[in-house]
């Protein structure tokens, strides 16, 4: 899917093509897709002369380089697998304060009209996986109804990692420093709002399963712990007959933290933490023949990872049964 220059706001998404992987359905509802900032903000560690090196198969999917704009999506993974409906990430919401981030402040979209496009109404799904607990990835956990945030999806389990909720919560809040900036406390506002809008009104309606060490969501997908960017940020591994893909929620940001694995994100609360995960969950991923998921790519969507050493490269993007991780490709990074 090739768009052309996004502007400046960020624009309402749409649906990708299906995807099956083994018995697993696959498919893609975007929320948002637009500029996220600046690259070298996002990910200040990693040099320059690697993003220009590599302008010509960045523009337009993933990088806009005349403002140093990173193109990317806010969106959910639909997954339907053994019978059931199932959520990974559920985007920004509408309606919710965002004083730390203005482009998903009070934000109004067709989320869930996008959503029945594809077949699914808010009934219909069975589990909603959070790979970690920042704001773009709980928002349609719930909705308004009235004055109160009650869920969405009625008949889904949430599946939360608990060391997100002990650490996202009031308490868990109140134990860190106080921010001494303007910006770090409108995070920390913003944090609160997100605690209070789209995580404890599941934990109240008894819908949420906080787990820990690992969960096995069923036959096909099986969530780990990926510490760094948040201390719960997890992945979902997918394995269905000789298929196989990891949606890894944060863990990068941009396609050149792939050639860079050591530059975590100015997003991550542990970057060294992150690194440690992003280099290991590659690693896996090139050795195994994975697809690599992750949650804000332009494009496909979906990269194709190869190594040699603890040199990592982009095979391809998004094609099925390609052979990912079958020795060193002649695509990016090569």
């Amino acid at each position: 899917m090739r768009r052309s220059k996004a502007d400046a706001r960020l624009m309402e998404g749409g649906v990708m093509e299906r995807l099956m992987l083994g018995d697993v359905e696959v498919l893609r509802v975007e929320e948002l897709c637009g500029r996220f900032g600046s690259g070298r903000v996002l990910v200040p560690d990693c040099p320059p002369e690697v993003w220009d090196a590599h302008r010509k198969w960045l523009e337009p999917d993933f990088w806009e380089p005349e403002d140093d704009q990173v193109v990317g999506v806010v969106q959910t993974w639909v997954l339907r697998s053994e019978g059931r409906t199932i959520l990974v990430d559920t985007g920004v919401g509408n309606g919710r304060r965002r004083p730390g981030s203005p482009h998903f402040d009070q934000l109004e979209t067709d989320y869930l009209g996008r959503l029945a496009a594809v077949g699914v109404r808010p009934e219909d799904v069975d589990v909603v996986v959070n790979t970690h607990l920042h704001g773009d990835h709980v928002g349609w956990n719930t909705r308004a109804e009235g004055d109160s945030w009650v869920p969405t999806f009625p008949n889904a389990s949430y599946l939360m990692p608990a060391a997100d909720h002990a650490y996202f919560s009031p308490e868990g809040a109140a134990a860190r420093p106080v921010p001494r900036d303007d910006a770090g406390r409108a995070r920390r506002e913003e944090q609160r709002n997100i605690f209070a809008d789209s995580v404890e009104p599941v934990v109240r309606a008894g819908q949420a399963v906080l787990w820990e060490g690992g969960h096995r969501v069923d036959g096909h997908l099986t969530l780990e712990p990926a510490p760094g960017h948040t201390p719960g940020s997890a992945v979902l591994r997918l394995a269905s007959g000789a298929d196989r893909a990891v949606f890894v929620g944060d863990l990068l940001h941009t396609p050149v933290q792939i050639l860079e694995p050591e530059c975590s994100s100015c997003l991550c609360e542990d970057p060294v933490g992150a690194a440690a995960s992003r280099r290991r969950v590659l690693e896996r991923a090139a050795d195994e023949g994975e697809l690599f998921v992750p949650a804000h790519f332009g494009g496909s969507g979906v990269a194709e990872v190869w190594r040699e050493g603890g040199k990592f490269g982009i095979r391809g993007w998004g094609e099925q049964g390609s052979g990912a991780g079958s020795g060193r490709g002649s695509g990016v990074g090569a």
